[in-house]
């Protein structure tokens, strides 16, 4: 396996942070920083935030007043993979 050698800094409370999820997951900090970062490249877009996007999406909120709230989102993610599953939250009338 080919690798390059980087050297960066970091603050105390990230390489501290660092260190103890390599120790917990049994690996090497250059694996958890591999992992870090190709999780990062699959979450965002290389070209930037999608503004206009956003832009519209918030028009279209403020025109209809649906969303779904947070909570209803964070308790259907946590559901996932359970036997209790539930259904994805519908967008509503929210205040």
């Amino acid at each position: 396996m080919n690798v390059v050698r980087r050297t960066f800094e970091l603050d105390p409370e990230t390489d501290a942070r660092l260190q103890a999820i390599a120790a917990a997951r049994g690996q090497s900090v250059a694996a958890v920083v591999t992992d870090a970062v190709a999780l990062l490249d699959a979450v965002v877009p290389h070209e930037g935030p999608d503004v206009a996007e956003d832009i519209r999406r918030l028009r279209e909120f403020e025109r209809t007043n649906r969303a779904v709230p947070l909570d209803e989102v964070k308790a259907w993610v946590e559901s996932w993979g359970t036997a209790n599953e539930l259904p994805r939250p519908k967008p509503r009338k929210v205040t």
